[in-house]
């Protein structure tokens, strides 16, 4: 395939953090996704909590599920618009390698608790576990991915944390945009989760058919399916709403992406990056149907009383196991709790164990909470 001249390409790649011989058989991205894909905190996402907890049903997403329905969508999207495929698809696998158990809910509660020591961010952490904590490598820490990797996955950051962060932290610091792959992976990710939520709340009775016929988007493609088929299952009703609307958000994005790249003109990835916005984009009406999507689901999903309840314990689990652990870092595993030892001060000891917890499946999290705090487990 031959890409676009604005496409991120490995022969103008800025390189790994360790120099190494160029891969046989297959691109530098690829390897890098690899790399992601056999890592300990990959497979570690499929006990991570998408929305519902893993114990609440197995047939809902989690974080691996999840990443893997943002790598499909963001490739086909990319090999449409002639962008890299192999970085994208990297990208989409490592975006939520440092998420913390319980979702959004264990990251704030976590972020509360770092709050004193520099913040947690998920982005960063993200970063922190490719560059640092997956150790099985000889000869570097880390994955030592390739910098547009890298720099694909740290989607959001603080100005205070970029400057810690080196190369990756730049664009932050000098106002910059990231890769188009990045910029895809990031809309990818959006329209990923959004409809597979409306899924799982259907499927979970949290959400209602009548509810959605509210949102704009929703009702569109409802009546659509309804107009044509007359004897459908719940289940196939559901499926093929939920399957148009994502058809359609992909198209849309994949149309104003492509007339925004022909107006812009742009010689090459380094033209992208000193755009003053960003270029991947979905149209204006497109764009307000997903927010009025997106408004939906915080107040009749997330906020339901029956996920609340729930991520209401989570937070609880996360701030006192970071409680614990911080107060007794003896508490913490033998490889924790020596490298805990040799910080030098509170905020790279809090650090440690922010990464120990932030590592942590929902299951795991609640075994360990339970260890530590229910005096009938002694062990």
């Amino acid at each position: 395939m031959t890409l676009a001249p604005y496409a991120a390409r490995e022969d103008r790649s800025r390189g790994r953090r360790h120099p190494e011989a160029p891969p046989q058989g297959r691109s530098e991205f690829q390897r890098d996704r690899d790399r992601i894909v056999h890592s300990s905190a990959f497979r570690r996402l499929e006990y991570k909590t998408q929305v519902f907890v893993s114990h609440e049903g197995d047939l809902y997403r989690n974080r691996l599920t999840h990443s893997l329905e943002v790598a499909q969508i963001v490739r086909s999207l990319a090999r449409g618009l002639a962008l890299n495929e192999d970085l994208s698809e990297a990208i989409a696998l490592a975006h939520d390698l440092g998420h913390t158990p319980f979702g959004h809910a264990g990251q704030d509660a976590l972020d509360d608790c770092m709050k004193p020591y520099g913040g947690f961010e998920h982005n960063a952490q993200s970063l922190r576990v490719v560059d640092e904590l997956e150790d099985k490598y000889a000869e570097f820490t880390g994955l030592n991915l390739s910098f547009e990797t890298r720099e694909g996955i740290l989607k959001h950051c603080s100005l205070t944390r970029a400057t810690t962060l080196g190369d990756v932290g730049e664009r932050f610091l000098r106002r910059q945009q990231p890769s188009l792959e990045a910029q895809l992976t990031n809309i990818a990710d959006q329209i990923a989760y959004n409809n597979h939520d409306v899924d799982d709340g259907l499927r979970a009775g949290i959400l209602s058919i009548e509810q959605l016929l509210d949102v704009p988007l929703f009702a569109r493609f409802h009546g659509e399916v309804t107009a044509r088929y007359t004897a459908l299952t719940p289940r196939q009703l559901r499926h093929e709403t939920i399957r148009r609307m994502i058809n359609a958000l992909v198209i849309d994005l994949h149309g104003e992406t492509a007339r925004r790249l022909a107006s812009a003109e742009l010689p090459d990835v380094d033209a992208v990056r000193a755009w003053p916005e960003t270029l991947v984009s979905f149209s204006e009406g497109m764009e307000r149907d997903n927010r009025e999507l997106k408004r939906f689901l915080f107040e009749h999903l997330y906020k339901h009383h029956a996920v609340y309840r729930v991520m209401y314990k989570a937070r609880r689990i996360v701030r006192e196991l970071f409680e614990a652990l911080f107060g007794d870092l003896r508490l913490l595993p033998p490889e924790f709790q020596a490298a805990a030892l040799k910080a030098d001060d509170d905020a790279s000891r809090a650090r440690v164990v922010a990464d120990y917890v932030a590592g942590m499946t929902d299951r795991y999290a609640a075994d360990e909470h339970a260890r530590l705090y229910d005096l009938r487990q002694l062990r």
